[in-house]
């Protein structure tokens, strides 16, 4: 059996139930436990449960979407600090500025390459947190 205790854990806000399961299966092959919640509540709530390494978070979500959780999520004393990648569809300048203005951190643009998103996710974690070289 795996030791989870040395998984790093993620927390998936997803509403699209392939891209829930593809992100579940690609992740763990990367060494990530990945958490999953189908709406911004239910990733409010574990969010502020587990204190996940890093969340990933559609911006496009019926009822609550990413950019209000991505502001509840940076208003909260147990969850600003984590770091949050979006994951959108949308690619244009002034809406990724919107969301960074938010306090997102990264992000990824649909539509997924589900071979690959385990090592997008990765890359973008070890950049995350890899030390930054200050001029």
């Amino acid at each position: 059996m795996d030791n989870l205790s040395r998984w790093i854990p993620v927390l998936a806000i997803e509403d699209d139930e392939l891209i829930q399961r593809a992100l579940r299966r690609s992740l763990k092959l990367y060494g990530f436990r990945v958490y999953l919640a189908k709406d911004g509540p239910d990733g409010l709530r574990l969010a502020r449960e587990i204190r996940p390494a890093f969340i990933l978070l559609d911006w496009m979500m019926p009822g609550m979407d990413g950019l209000e959780v991505l502001a509840e999520l940076k208003h909260g004393s147990k969850t600003q600090r984590i770091p949050v990648f979006m994951l959108t569809g949308r690619g244009k300048i002034g809406d990724l500025d919107q969301a960074f203005e938010i306090g997102a951190d990264d992000y990824i643009t649909k539509p997924l390459d589900l071979t690959q998103l385990g090592r997008m996710v990765k890359a973008r974690w070890e950049r995350f947190t890899s030390p930054a070289t200050v001029p």
